[in-house]
């Protein structure tokens, strides 16, 4: 099987990668913005899982990025079997103080490029007639799966919060389209799953190393390699929609009534830990 990660040369996109090569041993196309970075991980785990990787340099925050990928993946006679939209940024900052720039890269990244992606590559699948060889050597259960997508949404999508109000909009998106999408694919037998983990123990939010190991070891951080290979089990499960941890999903419907005195005084505290 080949799998395509976006964001692949760094945090999460790396374990995805890492899990693909490592338990599935899934040939793969690495995207990212990091060209060294991403050579770099392309021939590490070629050479440490003995799978075919494939890196492509890409920015996805472009109008045609997607368009541009799936032409590129076309005119190279790859066919992809997953897909994992991972690709994303982040920064904690006041609306009327973010750039334009910084508002079109985060919409055009987590919006625009995730749908166009899920569009085109799920199309793809749709039309896969498998032979019965391949049909049974698919990793899930459901052996005739044409194909399996992945989206990373956030329980912010839940939550009212100053600061990231561009950043849990775009969640929010990805998580209900996903979640329709996968009452359309169903029946085609194409897997779309959408994670919406808590807070995860990378770079991304720039918090101090102290304060990240804080959040792990009072488990409110989930580490990335156990956010990935709980993802990838719900993706082969075609599983719809997954919260990792327990108080996570007790509590993702009490974001949505989150007391406007805590948000004050959360976007006060927040604000001091971010770079």
């Amino acid at each position: 099987m080949l799998g395509l990660v976006t964001g692949a040369s760094s945090g999460i996109g790396l374990q995805y990668a890492t899990a693909l090569a490592r338990d599935y041993h899934c040939d793969l196309l690495l995207v990212s913005n990091q060209q060294k970075e991403l050579d770099e991980v392309a021939a590490d785990l070629a050479n440490t899982y003995g799978i075919k990787t494939v890196a492509h340099f890409a920015d996805l925050s472009l109008t045609d990025a997607a368009e541009n990928l799936h032409s590129w993946v076309e005119e190279n006679g790859y066919v992809v079997d997953i897909l994992i939209n991972n690709a994303g940024v982040f920064f904690f900052n006041p609306y009327c103080e973010t750039s334009m720039r910084r508002i079109e890269l985060m919409l055009q990244l987590h919006v625009m490029t995730v749908a166009k992606l899920t569009r085109l590559f799920a199309e793809d699948m749709m039309q896969r007639e498998l032979t019965e060889e391949e049909a049974n050597t698919r990793i899930c259960r459901h052996k005739r799966m044409r194909g399996y997508i992945l989206n990373m949404s956030s329980m912010s999508a839940w939550m009212a919060m100053p600061g990231i109000q561009t950043y849990n909009a775009s969640k929010a998106f990805i998580y209900n389209f996903s979640k329709s999408l996968w009452y359309e694919f169903k029946p085609k037998n194409v897997g779309i799953t959408v994670m919406a983990p808590g807070a995860v123990d990378t770079s991304l939010f720039g918090l101090a190393p102290n304060l990240r190991k804080l959040a792990v070891n009072l488990t409110v951080s989930i580490p990335p390699e156990k956010l990935v290979k709980r993802a990838l089990k719900k993706m082969f499960r075609n599983k719809k929609a997954d919260t990792p941890g327990f108080i996570n999903w007790l509590s993702t419907p009490l974001l949505v009534h989150t007391p406007d005195w805590l948000l004050f005084f959360a976007q006060k505290k927040l604000a001091k830990f971010m770079h």
